[in-house]
C-alpha cells in the first residue's frame, strides 16, 4: 500500500489512536477526522493544519448518510477508510438488567458501524488504482476476557467478518488489513488500567504504517504478537493470561 498521496478518513479521530495515525499520515496525504466532540476535533484542527474534520456518530443512520454524502461530494478521492471509533464497558454478564443494553451499544460501535461505512464507502473505493480499509480490533478479538464479555465478542465479530470480507476483495483493488492492538495507554483504556500498563498509541500507528510497506494485512501489534502464537498453540494458557488480574 502507498504511504503517500492517499484520501483518509479515520472514524475516532479525535483521540487515541486515531489521532497517532492521523498523525503520521498528516504530513503526506489528506485526512479526514470523523468524530463526535466538536471540541476535540477542533483541538485537532488547531494542531493538524489542513486536516479536515467532520461531526458524526457512525451508530446514528442520518449521521452516517450524511457523512457518506458530504465525503462523496467533497472529497471523490477517497481511498482509505479507517474504522477506529470503538466503544468499551466492563459490566458483569450475570448483570442482566445492564449486559445487554451495555452489548448492543458495543456491537453498534464496534461491528454494525464498521460494516454500514464499509458498505457506504465501497463502492467509490472500488473505483481506485489502489484503496485500502483498515478496521480496528484488538488482542480481545482473538480471546475472550470475562469482565469485557460485550466488548470482546462485538471485536471478535468484527475479526471474522474482516477475514470473510478480505477473501471476497482479493481480486479487487481494495486492500483490508487489520489492526489488532494489545492493552493501549489512552483515555479509552483507562477504566481497565490502560493508562499506567498500556502501550504507547503513537507506537500502535507506528506499526500500521510499517504494515501498510509490506501489505502485511492482519496486524499483531506489541504483546499480540506473542498472545496469538500462545492462542492457537495452547488456548486455555491464553485465557488464563488474558483473565489474569493486572498487576499493580
Amino acid at each position: 500500500m502507498k504511504l503517500e498521496n492517499n484520501t483518509v478518513l479515520i472514524t475516532g479521530g479525535g483521540s487515541g489512536i486515531g489521532l497517532e495515525i492521523a498523525k503520521q499520515l498528516h504530513p503526506h496525504n489528506k485526512v479526514i477526522i470523523v468524530g463526535r466532540n466538536l471540541q476535540k476535533l477542533a483541538a485537532v484542527e488547531a494542531m493538524l493544519p489542513g486536516v479536515t474534520t467532520l461531526q458524526a456518530d457512525v451508530t446514528k443512520e442520518q449521521d452516517v448518510k450524511e457523512l457518506v454524502k458530504t465525503v462523496v461530494e467533497r472529497f471523490e478521492t477517497l481511498n482509505v477508510l479507517i474504522n477506529n471509533a470503538g466503544l468499551a464497558y466492563i459490566t458483569p454478564v450475570l448483570e442482566e438488567t445492564t449486559f445487554y443494553q451495555t452489548t448492543s451499544q458495543e456491537f453498534e460501535t464496534n461491528f454494525f458501524a464498521p460494516l454500514k461505512l464499509i458498505q457506504q464507502f465501497l463502492p467509490l473505493l472500488r473505483t481506485k488504482e489502489e484503496a485500502a480499509i483498515v478496521n480496528v480490533t484488538s488482542i480481545a478479538a482473538l480471546c475472550p476476557s470475562a469482565p469485557g464479555a460485550g466488548y470482546c465478542a462485538s471485536k471478535g465479530a468484527l475479526h471474522s467478518y474482516t477475514q470473510s470480507l478480505r477473501q471476497q476483495l482479493k481480486d479487487s483493488s481494495v486492500k483490508l488489513f487489520e489492526l489488532m492492538p494489545p492493552l493501549v495507554a489512552t483515555e479509552f483504556s483507562s477504566e481497565i488500567g490502560g493508562l499506567e500498563h498500556g502501550m504507547p498509541a503513537s507506537e500502535v500507528a507506528t506499526e500500521l504504517i510499517a504494515a501498510w510497506k509490506t501489505d502485511l494485512f492482519e496486524i499483531h501489534v506489541g504483546d499480540t504478537k506473542a498472545f496469538y502464537d500462545t492462542y492457537f498453540s495452547k488456548s486455555q494458557e491464553a485465557f488464563e493470561m488474558l483473565n489474569a488480574p493486572m498487576n499493580s
